[in-house]
């Protein structure tokens, strides 16, 4: 079995992300499966921010590999 891609997983966890949102806010599920869904959300968050935090860490490498390390903050204005 072929292991997946960061992007792939990323992508794969963010749309059950936004399903588990969806079912939490329709509210017709018992307070267990709302705690079970929720502790589903919590895994999957944690794995969309290891993937963002690897694609970040392979950017930087690249960066400092082409000798071009003038980054700046980013601000949203």
């Amino acid at each position: 079995m072929t292991k997946k891609k960061s992007g792939t997983v990323f992508e794969d966890s963010l749309a059950e992300i936004e399903s588990l949102v969806i079912h939490l806010e329709q509210g017709d599920i018992s307070l267990e499966e709302s705690l079970k869904s929720f502790e589903r959300g919590i895994n999957l968050t944690r794995i969309c921010q290891k993937a963002l935090q690897d694609a970040e860490q392979k950017v930087q490498i690249l960066i400092e590999r082409n000798g071009t390390q003038n980054l700046e903050p980013f601000t949203d204005e």
